[in-house]
């Protein structure tokens, strides 16, 4: 095996996207993204049985694309790598079995690495040096979670993470409430783009000073549901229009404002000042604006990953394999399934003695 240089196939399937990316070494050949976002958008959600079957639908043919487009053979692979958790167990099972299955039938190494992680590995696909230690924030659909990243691939530390809804969930449930569609995140957006943030002053979920010593890095955005869903409620009951825009731009501003403070603070309590950001919901408008706002002002300088690369995808994975390869890491065993509550601190599963 190349251990230099080595070509990667990643395959994530941890919720609704269907992810093969190519990498050689540091260099992105393919990223291959297949959704199913407009099947679940029918029942205003991902739903798992749904997502599972839409892998199993796409991933030959994203596989086929995907070599394709990097202009490769399946038998010129250094490595196999696959998403083991965390995510939609069934999901999670699909990709896994597609993952086993190549790497057994072309006698290839196996990598089971670790979904967060591996949104953490994008940003090395941009050319850029990451430097270490960083400050992670990743923020999508299912999960929320802030890292301390002192080694890509042998020290990541889970500061802090959601304790109810992830912000994208919440971004899909008042969408909701507003009668906006899914998915809710750029309909929340939109939304808000004529909106006013401080017209409505929202919770900022375990951000008062009693929730300092257990919940300094932890997210709730339950309250936060509950309280914008009891406003709307009060201004139907009163016979008002509910002003969307409004509602929207100060919800979103209540989630932004979270997520950036607690981050920023996590960057100053370690004196790490560099913040890399990650993950879907890393596409709304206002959060990159505060973020790089903020941290210019504080003196942190801001990672974001292009867009393609933010979203669930597999050149991620691709990437941090490679990275495991080239830091002499051996390959994953055939004994690992899917972990669907995968803990952050596991970067790589079932590694071989």
């Amino acid at each position: 095996m190349n251990r230099d240089d080595p070509l990667v196939l990643g395959i994530e399937t941890s919720c609704d996207e269907t992810g093969i990316g190519i990498v050689r070494g540091r260099t992105l050949l393919s990223n291959t993204i297949a959704s199913s976002m407009d099947e679940h958008a029918r029942y205003g959600g991902v739903v798992p049985e749904v997502a599972a079957r839409a892998h199993l639908e796409a991933l030959q043919p994203a596989i086929t694309a995907a070599v394709a487009e990097a202009g490769i053979a399946l038998e010129d692979l250094d490595a196999v790598a696959v998403t083991s958790g965390p995510g939609l167990a069934g999901a999670l099972m699909v990709g896994i079995g597609a993952g086993k299955a190549l790497a057994v039938s072309l006698d290839t190494p196996l990598y089971a690495v670790n979904h967060l992680v591996g949104h953490i590995a994008a940003d090395i696909l941009t050319g850029d040096e990451v430097e270490y230690p960083t400050v992670a924030l990743l923020v999508s659909g299912g999960h929320t979670s802030l890292l301390l990243v002192r080694d890509l691939v042998s020290d990541v530390e889970l500061l802090g993470e959601t304790m109810d809804d992830a912000a994208g969930e919440a971004f899909d449930k008042i969408a909701r409430i507003l009668g906006l569609p899914y998915p809710g995140g750029p309909e929340i957006d939109r939304a808000a783009a004529t909106g006013d943030p401080h017209a409505i002053r929202f919770p900022r979920g375990l951000s008062r000073a009693s929730d300092m010593a257990e919940h300094r890095y932890d997210f709730s955005f339950s309250g936060l549901k509950t309280a914008v869903a009891r406003w709307v409620e009060q201004a139907e009951a009163a016979g008002e229009p509910v002003p969307v825009a409004d509602v929207a731009a100060s919800f979103r501003e209540a989630v932004v404002d979270v997520l950036v403070t607690k981050a920023l603070d996590a960057c100053a309590r370690y004196g790490v000042p560099r913040l890399l950001l990650g993950g879907g919901v890393i596409a709304n408008r206002r959060l990159r604006e505060v973020a790089l706002e903020r941290a210019a002002a504080a003196g942190v300088a801001v990672r974001i990953p292009p867009l393609s690369l933010c979203t669930d995808n597999g050149a991620m994975i691709a990437a941090l394999a490679a990275e495991l390869i080239m830091s002499g890491r051996t390959p994953s065993t055939l004994a690992f399934g899917a972990d669907s509550t995968l803990p952050v601190t596991e970067i790589q599963v079932a590694v071989a003695e």
